[in-house]
């Protein structure tokens, strides 16, 4: 069933358009006004008057009185794949070309830190990232917020919760942190490091080492020819420990791609989804070559220009088989124990940007965890995506990236026709509401928290489409009767 059936399947929704609008506010006023995210109103509550400045751009329109008119909604998208698919056939949804007006944009990241201080948005838009995502998504602010939050976890509530942080490996800046990064080198001679620029994606300019030799051969290279050493600046990168006993399936090493939505910061609010994907190296594990990026790296950007890569099998295993086949090895309480532990590293690691990340109210943020297991079953972040591949290496990669992005649109709910007290949206869990959120079908008494189950399911069965039809036929009979 494609998204349009399924959009009809609870009946009509809110019958609403969003016209064309006209504009107001400078540039100084928008950004005082986001970082506070509210914005004022018209005093006449008319459409918005014309800028005053040159340097203010605005979007959206006032939302109309519920009438009877199909819903029309302006999205605008700067990338064509999954997403662009997702969006056009999206009943009511119109797109718009360069300088139009639209109501909803999925946008990249580099049209955000050039516009988004300068455009004022009226209070129904909606854009795709937060103005200060790289506090999470840059290794480097990653690394440093965590390590900034388990000090304050320690100091406020003690070392068992400030230890719930710990599932980033040991970690310093380079070049910055270099003489520490040394000094920690020194401590342990033989093990493995791994090298990345903190800023970069899909595996470019990783690499591992066991030498010192190594960093500062990369020194002198990265970025500098002989005629412009002193001109040309080191790119940043992060050295961590490499994890060196990982888990391995057949052999090979593999790592998580979990996505989780947020809509809000203050107060945080956040959605695990039940589907993501295991993504494998081509080449079987081993030590004795470092260099090999087949064997370390299970980037699919990289894996892909394996010489023996299949692209019919690709590399990828669905969620769901992955924690069938940890439960058929190691029995359902320690695979149970192991998603609680990647449960914590969401909501830890959120937290931990929760008062730095500016929460507009505008903004939502569809993000992807990487995630690595090792052989004691024990989870490690590896990074945050704020703008995770979309694009589909298969069928199955197709379908899965099709539903999240669905699923992510219904939660978004640009229609209205959500109440806001939803746990479950699709293949979407609600995991924190301003606070941990329980299974409600269990029946659970919160308030004690010796039994309290934590409202994911992760790897679970995902039944959207059952989900969906009897959320949308709940919400179509609630709006009948208050009608």
């Amino acid at each position: 069933m494609d998204g349009a059936e399924r959009w009809e399947e609870g009946g009509s929704g809110p019958k609403r358009c969003f016209g064309n609008a006209t504009h107001r506010r400078e540039r100084h006023s928008v950004v005082v006004l986001r970082q506070a995210g509210d914005y004022p109103r018209n005093p006449g509550g008319n459409a918005m008057s014309k800028p005053k400045n040159q340097y203010a751009k605005s979007h959206g329109a006032p939302k109309a009185k519920e009438r009877d008119q199909k819903v029309c909604i302006r999205f605008k998208c700067t990338v064509m794949n999954t997403l662009t698919d997702v969006l056009r056939r999206r009943p009511g949804w119109v797109e718009v070309k360069d300088e139009g007006e639209w109501d909803f944009y999925w946008c990249d990241v580099s049209w955000l830190r050039e516009n988004f201080d300068h455009t004022y948005m009226d209070e129904h838009v909606r854009i795709s990232h937060f103005r200060n995502h790289y506090e999470l998504t840059r290794k480097n602010y990653m690394v440093k917020n965590l390590k900034r939050f388990r000090k304050q976890l320690e100091r406020e509530v003690g070392k068992l919760e400030a230890a719930k942080c710990d599932f980033f490996p040991k970690t310093f800046e380079l070049p910055s942190d270099y003489h520490l990064f040394v000094e920690e080198f020194r401590k342990t001679p033989g093990i493995t490091w791994i090298m990345k620029p903190v800023a970069r994606s899909q595996g470019k300019g990783i690499f591992l080492f066991r030498k010192l030799k190594d960093i500062m051969d990369w020194r002198k290279d990265v970025g500098r020819s002989d005629d412009q050493k002193d001109d040309i600046p080191v790119e940043n990168y992060v050295a961590q420990r490499y994890i060196e006993n990982p888990y391995l399936i057949g052999g090979r090493k593999f790592d998580l791609r979990v996505y989780v939505l947020v809509m809000s910061y203050i107060p945080l609010r956040a959605w695990l989804y039940r589907d993501g994907f295991v993504r494998f190296s081509n080449t079987r594990f081993t030590l004795s070559s470092i260099d090999d990026h087949y064997v370390h790296l299970t980037n699919v950007a990289v894996q892909k220009t394996s010489p023996d890569y299949d692209p019919e099998k690709g590399c990828k295993w669905m969620i769901q088989r992955f924690r069938q086949y940890l439960t058929s090895k190691h029995g359902p309480e320690a695979v149970e124990t192991l998603f609680q532990d990647v449960d914590n590293i969401f909501i830890k690691s959120l937290q931990s940007v929760q008062k730095v990340i500016i929460s507009d109210k505008h903004c939502f943020e569809l993000y992807g965890y990487d995630i690595l297991i090792d052989q004691d079953l024990k989870p490690w972040l590896l990074e945050v995506n704020a703008s995770p591949s979309l694009a589909a290496s298969s069928q199955e990669d197709y379908q899965l990236k099709a539903c999240l992005l669905e699923d992510t649109l219904h939660i978004v709910d640009m229609e209205a026709r959500l109440t806001g007290k939803e746990k479950r949206v699709g293949g979407f869990d609600l995991m924190w509401n301003d606070g941990p959120v329980s299974r409600e079908e269990e029946g659970i008494d919160t308030s004690g928290a010796g039994n309290f189950v934590a409202n994911t399911h992760l790897g679970c069965d995902n039944d959207r489409k059952k989900q969906l039809r009897q959320l949308f036929r709940s919400l179509h009979n609630q709006k009948k009767v208050t009608s």
